[in-house]
């Protein structure tokens, strides 16, 4: 936009909104006022946090906001310069722009001046318009403000986060966690071996009905199915059982290496590149299910392994063992509680042995539901005919879900939303939505148009939902409803950080101003991190949360500063929730590891907020 159309622009802001106070005072409206000077209203601050990061404080007041798009920073050759965070904004109606995002009360944004180091000083230009509620909007503001580089060290002490955590961040209010995490802990600090593996055999059992778990039905299944009419019972259950053990042995492996080395080996797996392979894999699985191809060994590679084994069936079962193992490190999306139960002890004794068996006992338990589906394959599994075809087809479509289950960790919603509407669409037509019924059909048939149509009416909502704006497969539609005098809400209130530096600003800010902390240690890549995040949306426990500062710690990208964060706060992976109290101190025994029932959060955050 040139300087001239910004001008006029500003101009026409200015009438209109004078008009509007005009008007008001001519209808009798006592109680607007004359706005304060610009000065007066938006004052602004800098504060060094370290060598090169710079923190901007908006102190802005009652009845007054400023545009989060208007605010603009560039060095004096008119280069961008680049922003670590934005505090939480406000969603306005505002006369002019329609829905924009704004600030209320206060602004703070954190600057990244690595790129200037070796200058001297830096000419920092910044840009920032706002208005006042009783209707009058300033015109945009351009302030040049000299900083001297290198920036002046900071007592270490009050503006960032030692690697670890003192005495002095701790403090000794005891809370009864929520957490499951130190409940299993606990557990296996008794030390008794058969009661540990029972536990943990069951608390296996129950993640088996989670996301974490289920999406390896699918996939042994279509092995299974994948043999064809040659498939047995005996057959079926001992391609489970390898692929079982291959989990188990996996995650057995890999929790003590993490206890052993602290490392989250997990997370290590999630990179971009590596889900993407995967989704491939799955949709080229699919695609076979479909009957496009066959999916072999190639001819060179089975004689090799017939010279080998002198049995070709050997060769599969090391295919399962393989896909088992990469199961467990990519299906696998997040350290579930009892799992990060038992690392925390693995990694605090001596004892990696006991740990390792109750990661393997958890395993399989995780396992029984996919140790029944093969013990059942042979004898439930149709062996000639149409019923094959289908039900390949159907394992297919489920491994299509499979792939735009582990991409929602990398991409956006709207696209998962548009990947599911469009399978779902698909899928309700081959079911038969559109296909004719006629009073001889069968039973079968008819019931199969009916949940045809059903997903077809679902697959066009879903379609219209990410057209519309909004992405939610609960109420895709939700947009189109008329919400008149419904109030506005956040986009988010957690302000985004991923390192400690970032961090140690906005904890000193929260304790000057007296709010309780909570940091949400979340990364996209986590599936039950979007269910907790759910959570938080809830009209009560958004409210009870609006009395905290709310601090999202961004472990996407698993690097050393990551690896800082967790190793302060001594998190394993996410999920997880830590909390500060108003007076700066962090509320041992109130960590929370994985997911937790809404009515339990809110008692858990509860006396914290009442201190």
């Amino acid at each position: 936009m040139t300087v001239r159309k910004s001008f006029i622009l500003a101009v026409l802001l200015c009438v209109q909104f004078s008009a509007m106070s005009v008007n008001a005072g001519l209808f009798g409206n006592k109680e607007s006022a004359d706005p304060r000077p610009v000065n007066e209203v938006f004052l602004l601050t800098t504060d060094r946090i370290d060598k090169d990061k710079l923190l901007l404080r908006w102190d802005i007041l009652d009845g007054y906001y400023l545009y989060d798009n208007r605010m603009k920073f560039s060095d004096g050759k008119e280069q961008a310069i680049a922003e670590i965070s934005r505090s939480p904004t406000k969603a306005k109606d505002d006369p002019l722009f329609g829905q924009v995002q704004v600030y209320y009360h206060s602004s703070e944004i954190v600057l990244d001046l690595k790129k200037y180091q070796g200058q001297r000083s830096l000419s920092l230009n910044i840009g920032y318009q706002g208005c006042w509620d009783g209707g009058v909007c300033y015109p945009p503001v351009s302030e040049t403000r000299d900083i001297e580089l290198p920036l002046i060290e900071i007592d270490d002490t009050k503006k960032s986060l030692p690697a670890v955590l003192t005495n002095d961040e701790l403090t000794t209010n005891k809370f009864k966690s929520a957490s499951q995490q130190d409940y299993f802990s606990a557990i296996l600090s008794d030390g008794n071996l058969a009661w540990v593996m029972a536990v943990f055999f069951v608390a296996g059992l129950a993640l088996s009905l989670t996301p974490c778990v289920l999406p390896m039905i699918p996939i042994i299944s279509s092995i299974i199915v994948g043999q064809g009419e040659s498939v047995t019972k005996r057959r079926a259950f001992t391609l489970t059982l390898v692929y079982v053990l291959a989990v188990a042995l996996t995650y057995t492996i890999a929790g003590v290496l993490a206890g052993m080395f602290g490392e989250n080996l997990q997370a290590l797996l999630q990179a971009s590149w590596i889900i993407i392979v995967f989704s491939g894999v799955f949709v080229l699985l699919a695609l076979s299910m479909f009957g496009f191809y066959e999916l072999q060994l190639p001819a060179a590679l089975q004689g090799k392994l017939v010279s080998a084994s002198n049995n070709q069936r050997n060769g599969n079962y090391w295919g399962v063992a393989v896909m088992g193992a990469l199961s467990a490190l990519i299906v696998g999306p997040c350290m579930a509680a009892p799992l990060a139960g038992a690392l925390i002890y693995i990694a605090q004794s001596a004892d990696p042995v006991l740990g390792g068996l109750a990661l393997f006992s958890l395993s399989m338990g995780m396992g029984v539901p996919l140790l029944l589906v093969g013990f059942s394959a042979g004898h439930f599994l149709p062996k000639v005919g149409a019923w094959m075809s289908n039900i390949k087809a159907g394992f297919g479509v489920v491994l299509i879900f499979m792939a735009i289950y582990m991409l929602d960790r990398i991409v956006s919603i709207e696209v998962t939303q548009l990947l599911s509407a469009i399978t779902v669409i698909f899928s309700a037509i081959f079911m038969g939505a559109l296909a004719p019924i006629t009073d001889s059909s069968s039973a079968i048939k008819k019931m199969l148009k009916g949940l045809g149509l059903i997903g077809l009416v679902y697959g066009l909502s879903l379609l219209v939902g990410v057209f519309i704006g909004n992405a939610k497969f609960t109420q895709p539609l939700q947009g189109l409803a008329l919400n008149a005098g419904v109030p506005s809400v956040n986009k988010s209130p957690f302000i985004k950080v991923t390192s400690l530096n970032a961090l140690a600003p906005i904890l000193q800010n929260a304790k000057s101003a007296g709010l309780p902390v909570m940091l949400d240690f979340y990364a996209d890549w986590c599936i039950s991190c979007v269910e907790l995040e759910q959570m938080f949306e809830e009209r009560e426990v958004a409210a009870q949360l609006a009395k905290m500062r709310l601090v999202k710690v961004d472990l996407t990208d698993f690097n050393q500063d990551a690896r800082a964060l967790l190793e302060k706060y001594q998190v394993l992976g996410p999920p997880a929730l830590v909390f500060y109290n108003a007076s700066g101190k962090v509320q041992q025994g109130m960590t929370i590891v994985g997911l937790v029932p809404t009515k339990a959060f809110l008692n858990h955050i509860e006396p914290l907020i009442k201190q």
